[in-house]
């Protein structure tokens, strides 16, 4: 599978959601690729702060079920022969100064998430894909509610 030039020197800026939101087309590869590496940024940055700050029930659920959309997504990239990216999240990743810039980190990433799905799901994509990325949006949705209840408090 030949990817474009941008998948093998990768900025923030074209890495999981960001890339996705600022890609002008996308193809069903690519669309796949992008997704996976928002969710391993996902898992980075919560495995991140719970290293730092040790447990925080919010970090720890919502770490966990970043795990639980990495293997949603799996079967996605077997049933269309889509090459699984490695998992370079950690080098995009930085700890946040305070658990509130923390939280903060965790909406805007919820944030990115939820557009990348909707943008993805105006497009025509399979159904199977349809379904699993509706489901990881509404839990993004869910996520971001509880990263701005841990941010007002």
């Amino acid at each position: 599978m030949f990817y474009p030039y941008y998948f093998y020197r990768q900025t923030l800026d074209t890495y999981g959601a960001k890339g996705a939101l600022n890609a002008a087309s996308l193809t069903l590869p690519e669309i796949l690729t992008y997704t996976l590496q928002d969710e391993y940024l996902a898992q980075a940055r919560y495995n991140r702060i719970l290293g730092t700050y040790g447990y925080i029930r919010t970090f720890a659920r919502i770490q966990e079920a970043e795990l639980r959309h990495i293997s949603a997504l799996l079967p996605l990239f077997q049933q269309y022969q889509v090459p699984v990216p490695q998992d370079i999240s950690p080098q995009f990743v930085t700890t946040p100064p305070s658990i509130k810039d923390a939280y903060a980190a965790g909406v805007e990433g919820e944030i990115e998430n939820i557009g990348m799905y909707e943008k993805f799901l105006a497009l025509d994509i399979p159904n199977d894909m349809r379904i699993v990325f509706t489901r990881l949006r509404d839990a993004s949705v869910n996520h971001l509610a509880a990263f701005e209840r841990g941010l007002a408090r």
